[in-house]
Parts: structure tokens; sequence; C-alpha cells
């Protein structure tokens, strides 16, 4: 009897378990890094989250709705979202595209940017679509994709380094427009285009948008257009919107981020917004996963653009005063990554930048046929043995490019003032010690 009992155990778990749709994409350089921060890194700019608060009245506006007398706000609001939040989202982006909008069909409330790309991925892409990524590009594009059964194909930014000694700038890596143009098929579904870029930093010019869309609109191609640092642009450059070119409302899906916006990446609250014949299948999917977004987060990020409504384009608006500070965060960075010898490239937009390493490389040995990237390793012994966190470059290519571009980390300079000294302390006694050895 035992035996049997034993015997059928063990036919039952011989089976897979695990969905196909899963497979090889079970790695995360998240849950690796964040784990090795917290066990190692005295100074942490690997992760894109501020260290420093979010501004007063977004979590006056919090505490508003959470004491306030209306106690709905502690049950569901409607499933695709908030009321207030929707309408206010309209009403900003009617003015930022020129056209008019409904709040009800198109516009989205997800949970974080990052829900917002699943729905537009599960909704938009089938078995055997293909997918443009630009690379380098944000992690969680490609296991998106393979996810909804489609695959992905992959582009580069190509870096031209200035002749004249001068720093890089993220500007510097573009795309080859034949390289471009030869990736579109007619099994093309949809290209993901980031700008501001993480992890470079790159700000799309009106011509490079114009190249991509100018290809949508040729071969009916779909755009997935991740926005969520919008206002995180320097140097006077501006974001343009691919979603305003000729052509190109009815083909995109625009994807934005609270936690970006207004420096709360923990609130988790996203939108899309775009056309109804879009967005009505992104709210299928919506509705038959997360279905709804806490109210509350909501409420208060509503009352947040309220506020930036009437101040916009004023100097006490939000939206100007935190590019102008983060602006002299990076030119910080900068000069302090730049004085160790550590070659920065300097970005247009973000909460990042993106350095060579290969003046330090002499600390880190190399591993011959390694499978790992070098800029990886390098990642791990600088977290261990300095105390210093960043995020390799490699982490944000194909598996077929990773070991294209190893010789770079990426650093996150939305911090505190004391948390970016402490990281140019660990990098001038390190310098110090090399010089001295």
């Amino acid at each position: 009897q035992t035996h049997f009992i034993f015997h059928s155990l063990q036919a039952k778990m011989s089976r897979p378990v695990q969905a196909r749709r899963l497979e090889g994409i079970d790695k995360n350089i998240w849950v690796e890094f964040v784990k090795l921060a917290a066990t190692y890194s005295k100074v942490n700019l690997g992760q894109g989250f501020p260290d420093f608060p979010a501004p007063d009245f977004l979590r006056e506006a919090l505490m508003r709705a959470l004491s306030g007398g209306n106690h709905m706000l502690h049950q569901y609001t409607r499933a695709f979202g908030h009321p207030p939040l929707v309408k206010v989202l309209a009403q900003f982006f009617e003015k930022l595209l020129g056209r008019d909008l409904d709040p009800m069909t198109n516009v989205m409330v997800t949970v974080g940017a990052y829900q917002a790309l699943f729905c537009c991925f599960q909704a938009l892409v089938d078995e055997g679509d293909e997918v443009i990524i630009i690379e380098p590009f944000f992690d969680c594009y490609e296991p998106m994709v393979k996810m909804a059964g489609g695959t992905p194909v992959f582009v580069p930014l190509r870096p031209n380094p200035p002749k004249d000694g001068k720093l890089m700038s993220s500007a510097d890596w573009q795309l080859d427009p034949a390289e471009l143009a030869s990736k579109f098929s007619e099994r093309t579904k949809a290209i993901v285009l980031n700008s501001p870029n993480n992890p470079l930093g790159k700000v799309f010019s009106r011509g490079e948008l114009g190249l991509i869309a100018e290809l949508c609109v040729k071969h009916d191609v779909l755009c997935i257009s991740d926005e969520v640092y919008e206002w995180l642009v320097y140097d006077g450059k501006q974001h343009i919107r691919i979603a305003s070119l000729q052509g190109m409302w009815e083909r995109t899906v625009i994807i934005g981020s609270a936690g970006k916006t207004f420096s709360a990446t923990g609130w988790k609250v996203g939108w899309v917004v775009g056309p109804d014949r879009l967005l009505q299948h992104l709210r299928t999917v919506h509705q038959n996963s997360v279905y709804h977004c806490a109210t509350i987060a909501q409420e208060a990020v509503a009352q947040g653009f309220q506020r930036e409504l009437m101040l916009y384009g004023k100097p006490e608006s939000y939206f100007v005063q935190l590019p102008k500070e983060l602006q002299q965060k990076r030119d910080w960075l900068v000069q302090s990554l730049d004085g160790v010898g550590m070659k920065p490239i300097i970005p247009e937009g973000t909460y990042f930048l993106v350095a060579d390493i290969s003046p330090f490389k002499s600390d880190v040995p190399d591993v011959p046929n390694s499978e790992e990237p070098y800029d990886s390793r390098f990642a791990k012994w600088m977290v261990k043995n300095k105390g210093l966190a960043a995020i390799p470059l490699s982490a944000f290519y194909s598996e077929a490019h990773k070991n294209n571009y190893t010789n770079f980390i990426r650093f996150c300079f939305a911090k505190e003032e004391a948390t970016l000294k402490a990281a140019s302390d660990i990098l001038q006694k390190w310098k110090q010690e090399k010089t001295s050895s």
C-alpha cells in the first residue's frame, strides 16, 4: 500500500509544473543586484529610486485622503481609473498632445508603469508577432514580449564618440536609419520606444522620432511609448511625444508613471494614454489580472496633477523644479566620476548616467571564457569590496549582444547630496589606492 502511494506521488511530481511561456525568463537582474546591495552596499546608486522625500504637497494630499471625511476612498473605485485621476490626466495630456481626450476611453490607470507595459504586450502581441526593441533597453521589455508569445527583434543605438576629447553625451548614441528600417517586416507588430531612455538618459530628437514614425506608418506598426521620465529632461532639451507626430496618435500607447513624476516610486500608480481602439484591449487584460489600483494613492496623485495643472509652466511647478534639482545632481556626479577617471556619458534626461569603467579594470581580474559579462563581474566585485552599488550596462542588452558593451556601468543620481558625496568619497579613495600601489 505504502509503495503504491509513494509510486503515484513520484509519477505525479515528474510532470513539468512550469508554464512553457516562462521558459528562459526566470532570471532577473534586479532580484540579484537588490539583494547584493542590501547585503554589502554602504552607498546604493544601483536601483532607480530617489532617497529624497516626495514633495510636501503630495504627502499632504495623501494625508488628507486618509484622514478626510470621504470614507469611500478606502473602498473600490472605478476599475480602469479613479474618476478624478483619469479626468485630470486627460486635461493634462490634451495640453501636451494638442487634442481632445475622453477620460473614460483614452486613459487607463495601472499598478505602476510596469503593469501598463504588461497590459500592452498581453493585449497587442500575438504568437509569432515580432516586436522591435532598441538596445540598450529597460530589461523587462524582452521577457514581457516573450511571455506574450512574441519574438523580440533588437536594434542597437551605436555610440559615435566626439573627436575633440570631450565627454560623450547620450545624444552621441544613435540609430542607424538603414539598420532600423531593415528590422521592419510584415511580421512586425510593434516597436517599443523609451524616451528619455533608461539606462543611457538619451532623449530622442524630433528627427529620430520622425524616422521611427515614418516606418511605423509605412508598415502599419504600433508604438509602445514608455515615457516615464517625460519631465526629467536637462540642459533645456525638449521631450517630444511621438504620439503628436503625424499618423502616430492612432497607433501609439503612451505610458507614464506617478512614481517618476512625483518622486514616489513605491506608490505604484501608472497610466496609459491612447486611442480607444487600442486601450479597449488593454482594459480587457487589466480587468482579468489586476482589475483595480489603490484608490487612496490615485486620489492623492489626482490632487498632485490638479496642482501641477494650475502651475503649468510656472517656476514654482514641481515639473519645472525637479529637473533643475536633478540636473545639479547629475553635474555633480559627472564631475566626480570624471575626476577619478571613470568616464561618464552625460545623460540628457532620466535618473541615470552610464560611465566607462576601463581605467578601473585592472583591479577586477578577468575570467577567460566566462559566461558572465565583464561589467557584471565588475559591479559585483565593486559592491562587495568597495560598498558601492551600480548596475552593469550588459543587463540592458539581449543575450546575443550582452558581450558587446561590457565596459560600462549605470549609476542613479536621483539621490540626496550626502549619498552622492559618499559615493564620490569611495571612488576618490579607490583612485588614491590605485595610484599609490
